[in-house]
């Protein structure tokens, strides 16, 4: 899971009333498991299972939101942000007492896939069951397994989420599954090879990748759960961090990566001069350099299939572009407005060019996140900086460091809009406005 978006207030009557217009909704939808099946069948405790399971929730990134604050794997209660307030991740350990130990296969699946817990209650669309709805019954019995036989228990209690009303009114949740959610198990497109859609099943499903980089409507609902949505992976604002649009738009997406570029940055973090940063670099710590290669190779099939979508930004490399730039820097703040900052405190890393140095520094350079249509992510490295991922393969993590104290508001705007113009790069300029909007949500 990854942390949830800031979220304006929505109305919830209107919601319960499209969804009780439309006929209500059914409980579980789970008519494929084994009924009543438990932890002790030979099916969930078969060996090869629990091994399988192990990978899959490394693929699932589950122990980014469920592992405890003091390490305990899976052990549940770190806050998952809101703008209502923190909703707490579940123990999911085998405890009988505070986690998943008394949960059939069944019960499992329906809170894992279709947002139900045991005690009846709804959970709250942090936890992208949305998008594991589209997991296999096989997928979902190994995880099963896994964190029944695979994970030490935790007699830890995950403290209750309270959020103000109306949104405490978890009954609500069973409408907005209804009205915005996902229940449909992952069909594989007869037209498309194997290897693509063993791609599109990560990508949807168990990876949740839309859980970040798909915008959001009003109640929080994705707009889109697979490339069937023209805004499906076109990028969203998760936690003040943006996530960018992963379509084939040669600006701000993957139009100007390789396969070979996607696969190395889901191994290391590194790739095609980004580095990953914010929220993705545990998820490449934690998760996607876990995957073979036959699964890192299936997703940037899938990626790469991809059109572009809300196309933005513009990189031209020319020889040209680079001369103008290099001028700028000489002059100073005399031709752009920005360039002396670059220099001053930019330039010793991401260097003159903008092309960073490999391994260590990303590139500016042609860099989509700096091309994207919204700044949020450049404007909040700039502010409290990043860490680069640490990861077996990959180079040694490297920290970038945050310029809160040095620089104005002003001068932020001024440093951003000038990387978003130079060397070739051509998106629209930062304002104070939105410098300062950022600075309050993030305390700095």
């Amino acid at each position: 899971m990854n942390r949830p978006r800031s979220l304006k207030r929505v109305a919830v009557l209107p919601i319960l009333a499209i969804a009780l217009a439309a006929g209500g909704c059914s409980g579980s939808a789970d008519d494929h498991l084994p009924a009543g099946t438990n932890a002790q069948s030979p099916m969930t405790s078969d060996p090869n299972r629990v091994v399988r399971g192990e990978y899959l929730a490394k693929a699932g990134d589950c122990s980014a939101c469920h592992d405890a604050a003091d390490h305990t794997p899976l052990g549940g209660g770190m806050p998952v942000n809101s703008p209502f307030g923190p909703i707490y991740a579940s123990n999911l350990t085998p405890d009988p007492t505070f986690g998943i130990g008394r949960y059939t296969l069944g019960e499992f699946s329906d809170a894992l896939r279709y947002g139900k817990r045991r005690d009846g209650k709804r959970l709250y669309p942090a936890m992208p069951y949305a998008s594991f709805a589209k997991m296999t019954d096989d997928d979902v019995t190994a995880l099963y397994a896994y964190l029944m036989h695979g994970v030490m228990p935790a007699a830890k209690r995950a403290p209750e989420t309270h959020l103000p009303f109306p949104f405490n009114q978890r009954w609500g949740m069973l409408f907005w599954t209804f009205a915005f959610g996902n229940r449909d198990q992952f069909s594989p497109d007869p037209k498309q090879s194997a290897q693509w859609n063993r791609g599109a099943y990560l990508v949807q499903g168990l990876g949740h990748c839309g859980a970040c980089h798909t915008p959001r409507g009003p109640a929080y609902n994705e707009l889109g759960y697979s490339e069937e949505s023209p805004l499906y992976l076109t990028g969203g604002v998760i936690d003040h961090w943006f996530a960018p649009n992963l379509t084939g738009d040669p600006g701000s997406g993957l139009g100007r990566w390789s396969r070979e570029d996607i696969v190395r940055f889901l191994r290391t973090g590194h790739g095609a001069g980004a580095i990953a940063f914010g929220a993705m670099a545990p998820a490449v710590e934690d998760s996607t350099q876990y995957l073979t290669d036959s699964d890192l190779n299936a997703i940037a099939v899938y990626l790469k299939s991809l059109p572009p979508q809300r196309a933005y930004g513009d990189y031209n490399d020319n020889a040209h572009a680079k001369v103008q730039t290099a001028r700028s820097l000489e002059t100073g703040e005399k031709e752009r407005h920005g360039a002396g900052i670059y220099l001053s405190f930019c330039a010793r890393c991401h260097q003159v060019d903008g092309q960073g140095q490999t391994g260590k520094v990303a590139a500016l350079a042609g860099s989509p996140l700096v091309l994207a249509e919204d700044p949020t992510s450049v404007m909040r490295i700039v502010i409290e900086g990043s860490n680069s991922p640490a990861t077996e393969t990959g180079p040694a993590p490297q920290k970038m460091p945050g310029f809160h104290d040095q620089l104005t508001t002003s001068q932020i705007a001024e440093v951003v809009s000038f990387v978003r113009s130079a060397w070739g790069n051509h998106a629209a300029p930062v304002s104070d406005r939105q410098v300062e909007r950022l600075r309050s949500k993030i305390h700095k």
